[in-house]
């Protein structure tokens, strides 16, 4: 007699996971700041109306497999304290696909972290769904002062910011190679209550204000359960209406937008927020009788352009450094629009041209082989020229969005939101070797990952032309 064994249940994609947890991570944040939902209701009818506007950045967006994705996308932001939480964050965003890129050392704009940023890397899991979440750590031994900076360690150590489950379902997802459909449920549930608010400070009232006396962010860090997810941000496809618009849904913007001025041709990342929230909180003393208020968590809006080459990307370095070394905008706003005329006028030596930008060598660009290009290469042999093959109508090109982040505008908004009377400035530098260590790996490096991407369209396009193997010209 032949027995019956029962199949084993399929694991679910990290993709899913993915999605699974942004879904439940908007829903949570929008129950907590309810300005946050005001403002997914102002980018949406925004993007509604670019769209509308805009054909052409319609077939654009459609062609490039990004149409789709930008009402879901989102990026978070959180804080951790020891090496130890940035170890098993890394392990928890690879369950849903997610992993470290680039290296940012904030400490040099005043801002006592060192960060990542965990996302996917593949093109297609991005245009499923490109959740990505700037995870800062907590640079302890900038702490001047020995003894808070002690205080500060013996506080960290005691915490436990993941639930048992979520480190179990980590560890199931490792040794196993996955989760199922009921276990990703459970999971995600789990995950999120790393990233959810608590209104009560692990701390006193008189410790909690010796680690804000020292810098805000040491404060939000250390008082905490947990790293509260600080904020959740859209994508919008005109940031400047955005800005323009957020009063009239009675939120306040900062006075400058982050990042690039304006342009044809978006480029890199643009970053705008409204005011950090004064949040009550209970102290720790006589339990939770002394309260108070804690000021970290803030709405922000982002516009993704396209990614820049190194030396695209030196040359957006100079032209920002040299406009920020000459104005500077206030608490008030009042040189604000100075700041931006002064922006614009300066980035007039980077071309506002797709073709410029990809001729020059200053921007990635995903290539993909046209039907009049593939009809034309049946029976003929085409040139084995990129440039001649554009001219001709046979390659298209489309560029490829920018993923990650700029260390100065997310400065400016840290800086933004946790008061401009707090400058200060780290004699240290940076530190990625013991970012990686604690890490636990590698962060990715963004530039080679955009050079991957661009280089393997180009192949596959030409392969769908019959020029696979053939000498080439490299694209410039």
């Amino acid at each position: 007699m032949s027995r019956s064994f029962p199949m084993p249940q399929a694991f679910v994609s990290p993709d899913r996971i993915r999605s699974l947890f942004t879904e439940a991570m908007s829903q949570m944040y929008r129950a907590e700041v309810p300005q946050y939902g005001t403002l997914i209701e102002l980018v949406a009818d925004v993007n509604a109306g670019c769209l509308e506007k805009d054909p052409d950045l319609r077939d654009r967006l459609a062609r490039a497999g990004e149409l789709e994705r930008i009402d879901v996308e989102r990026h978070g932001a959180i804080r951790l304290g020891t090496a130890d939480e940035l170890f098993t964050i890394r392990r928890l965003f690879a369950v849903m696909g997610m992993q470290p890129v680039g290296y940012y050392d904030l400490s040099v704009a005043g801002v006592p972290v060192h960060s990542t940023s965990f996302r996917p890397i593949d093109e297609a899991a991005l245009n499923v769904n490109p959740f990505r979440v700037f995870t800062s750590l907590l640079r302890l031994e900038l702490i001047k002062d020995e003894g808070l900076r002690g205080e500060a360690e013996a506080i960290l150590a005691k915490r436990r910011i993941y639930t048992p489950r979520a480190v179990a379902l980590i560890e199931r997802h490792e040794q196993k190679g996955g989760l199922t459909e009921t276990e990703a449920t459970e999971f995600v549930a789990e995950a999120l209550e790393t990233f959810r608010w608590h209104g009560e400070a692990t701390v006193s009232a008189e410790t909690y204000k010796r680690l804000h006396d020292a810098h805000r962010l040491i404060a939000d860090v250390v008082s905490f359960k947990g790293p509260h997810i600080n904020h959740l941000t859209p994508r919008t496809l005109d940031i400047d209406a955005v800005q323009a618009r957020m009063p009239e849904r009675g939120i306040t913007p900062k006075a400058v937008i982050e990042g690039p001025p304006r342009r044809h041709c978006d480029i890199l990342l643009r970053q705008t927020s409204f005011k950090a929230l004064e949040e009550a909180i209970a102290f720790s003393d006589d339990d939770g009788a002394i309260q108070g208020t804690h000021t970290a968590r803030f709405g922000e809006i982002e516009q993704r352009g396209v990614a820049l080459t190194a030396k695209g990307r030196a040359l957006y370095d100079q032209l920002l450094a040299s406009v920020r070394g000459e104005v500077q905008v206030g608490a008030g706003g009042a040189k604000a629009g100075a700041y931006d005329d002064e922006l614009a006028a300066r980035f007039k030596a980077l071309p506002d041209s797709w073709d410029e930008l990809r001729r020059a060598d200053l921007a990635f660009f995903r290539y993909s082989a046209t039907s009049a290009g593939i009809a034309a290469a049946v029976g003929s042999t085409l040139p084995g020229d990129p440039e001649a093959l554009i001219t001709s109508g046979y390659l298209a090109f489309t560029p490829i969005v920018y993923e990650d982040f700029l260390p100065v505008s997310a400065a400016g908004i840290f800086q933004s939101n946790l008061g401009t009377d707090q400058q200060q400035n780290y004699a240290t530098r940076s530190n990625r070797d013991a970012f990686e260590a604690a890490l636990g790996a590698t962060v990715q490096d963004e530039l080679a990952l955009y050079a991957e991407r661009q280089a393997a369209s180009l192949d596959s396009a030409l392969a769908a032309l019959s020029l696979a193997g053939l000498p080439l010209k490299t694209v410039a």
